[in-house]
């Protein structure tokens, strides 16, 4: 599966998910522009792909640097033709919701939900005058079930679900095709971030469950979505781990 025509911007590209789907475009031969908040992180997916990676410290709440994404992308990377959205946390997570940090479920909406819709805006512009293009949003299977204390990242990935609905329709007229990727559980440092780095409860999480994906399976999920001929859009993509409901 080659990809040496694309040119795509990654989000959330320092770690887990968004890592591994760098990692996967770049071997496919995409060129990539790498954006996240650990320019270290970064800086060791883009290693042996200098010539086609883009390392970019981007943290989507930082409003004004997303409105200028466009301009500040290097000349050879500005032609985007596939944005992959896939920056978010859930830091906080697994509390009943009158018992969290207000502070913490809004930072969920802002980043998971305002932080998307706005680099979103930013980038598909280019697309649309350039008459091609694929937004990829990286949502959850939360969208769809109520997860008890899991309110406010639940209610941001329903926000994305809609969100990408929506805009699918808005861009019914054009080339440019919304795909949502739905994951089940994975393993990401999603949910150690979510305890606050508290490494006994995260292991004792993901043992409570048995099976989880792992995030080079979701890599895997874009990569067949944005690789269909152009008359055909994977609207949803929903990857469980097996055994799982």
């Amino acid at each position: 599966m080659m990809m040496d025509d694309r040119i795509a911007l990654v989000t959330g590209a320092s770690s887990g998910i968004g890592r591994a789907i760098a990692a996967a475009l770049l071997a496919a031969g995409a060129r990539v522009v790498l954006a996240g908040r650990n320019v270290v992180a970064l800086e060791q997916t883009a290693a042996g792909h200098r010539s086609c990676a883009h390392v970019m410290r981007l943290d989507v709440t930082d409003y004004a640097t997303v409105d200028a994404l466009a301009e500040n992308v290097p000349a050879e990377f500005r032609a985007l033709d596939l944005l992959v959205s896939n920056a978010g946390h859930d830091v906080g997570g697994r509390t009943r919701f009158d018992q969290g940090r207000t502070e913490d479920w809004t930072s969920i909406i802002e980043t998971n939900v305002s932080g998307l819709m706005r680099v979103t805006r930013a980038v598909l512009p280019g697309m649309i005058a350039r008459g091609r293009g694929d937004i990829v949003n990286i949502g959850s299977i939360n969208a769809l079930r109520v997860i008890p204390e899991m309110v406010a990242y639940g209610a941001s990935k329903a926000a994305v679900h809609a969100f990408t609905d929506g805009l699918r329709g808005d861009l019914a007229n054009t080339p440019i095709r919304v795909i949502e990727i739905l994951p089940g559980l994975t393993e990401t440092d999603i949910v150690l971030r979510r305890f606050r780095g508290d490494q006994a409860r995260t292991k004792a999480y993901f043992e409570s469950f048995g099976v989880a994906l792992k995030p080079e399976d979701i890599a895997a999920g874009v990569l067949y979505a944005v690789s269909q001929p152009a008359h055909v859009t994977v609207a949803h993509l929903t990857i469980l781990p097996t055994n799982r409901y």
